[in-house]
């Protein structure tokens, strides 16, 4: 199979072929109809990741169609179209009994703790626990945007964020892992005030339901400035990028009682950033971690989808070829790009 393959931090992917895969007996092999390229694909090769042995092929956010089956594997078979989430639980630990699998005590992400998906083929394990029935209406290019910037961005709105209608929603970066909570919060009727350093992505962010754009590169007081919009803070904040700068202002934007969602990466020099403790103890704010989106709830996220009350597809601003990716992806931290990349060519 081909593969788009680092052998060095930091230096080029190349093409490469190498043997296809084949599935653990609990696992499948999926021939990835598209995958999205993220920025955790741009930490990953820059080293920020632990997990990673080289050489790597990154890769996380899968879709396509189930080519072989371990003898183990009861609830797939060839020619199933499915997805899954970027994190995948072993189906046994504490976590995972509990329903937690994007906490598993023995996870796995494909792109990170083994070979990903910027290949024409994937190997993914416990496949019974992890992979999600995709529904005929929904194509492979849509369906990779979802696995990881906008299923975690769900699960944060609505499971951690618990959004409602009428409430205040400020998000904090607007690559793809904010224009999908935009677009979430909007759905379920909240007001959004987005934030960016860039009036082309603020622009797109008011495209897919912000109500209220802010520049950060203009405004001298981010959080003043959203104090001001919302009259008093927002109920619910995300920061969507991870960096010391947008976690702090993302905490001091709330009202009280209000709640800060990290979703955005914190590694390297951002893995501990200074925050208003200060605030956080005084009103009574609530610090919530943000780690993908079990399989198991995907259900109501796919179905929203289906009745047109979001639109993912919205968010993809281009389509690849896999030797692209070699350009791409150093150029992630540039924040260049507007909407969602997907490699769906290979």
């Amino acid at each position: 199979m081909r593969v788009a393959v680092y052998e060095k931090f930091a230096q080029p992917l190349t093409i490469q072929e190498v043997p296809d895969p084949a599935p653990e007996k609990t696992g499948v092999v999926i021939r990835v109809g598209a995958t999205g390229m993220c920025r955790s694909d741009w930490h990953g090769w820059m080293g920020h990741d632990p997990c990673i042995r080289l050489p790597h092929v990154p890769g996380h956010e899968i879709a396509g169609v189930v080519e072989e089956t371990g003898k183990e594997v009861s609830l797939w078979k060839k020619g199933d179209r499915v997805t899954l989430p970027f994190v995948c639980g072993c189906g046994a630990c504490p976590q995972c009994a509990s329903g937690n699998h994007q906490v598993c005590d023995r996870q796995s992400q494909p792109g990170f703790t083994h070979w990903g998906s910027f290949a024409q083929y994937v190997a993914i394990d416990y496949a019974d626990v992890n992979l999600v029935q995709l529904p005929e209406d929904i194509d492979f290019v849509t369906a990779a945007s979802l696995g990881c910037r906008f299923s975690t961005s769900f699960r944060a709105i609505v499971a951690q964020g618990k959004v409602s209608a009428g409430q205040w929603v400020a998000v904090h970066g607007c690559g793809g892992v904010g224009l999908s909570a935009i677009m979430i919060a909007s759905a379920l009727g909240a007001n959004v005030v987005a934030v960016d350093i860039q009036k082309e992505k603020l622009d797109f962010a008011g495209s897919v339901g912000a109500v209220a754009l802010v520049n950060a590169g203009e405004v001298e007081d981010v959080a003043g400035a959203i104090l001001d919009i919302t009259k008093g803070g927002v109920h619910v904040s995300v920061d969507a990028l991870g960096s010391s700068n947008t976690c702090f202002n993302s905490i001091a934007t709330l009202r009280k009682r209000g709640k800060h969602l990290q979703v955005g990466l914190m590694l390297a020099e951002h893995r501990h950033p200074p925050i208003p403790m200060d605030k956080v103890i005084a009103n009574e704010l609530e610090i919530l971690g943000c780690h993908g989106m079990q399989a198991h709830e995907y259900g109501a996220m796919l179905e929203m989808v289906c009745e047109g009350k979001l639109r993912p597809e919205k968010l993809i601003g281009k389509t690849i070829g896999l030797e692209d990716a070699a350009r791409e992806l150093p150029d992630m931290n540039r924040f260049g790009s507007v909407g969602v990349i997907v490699i769906n060519e290979f």
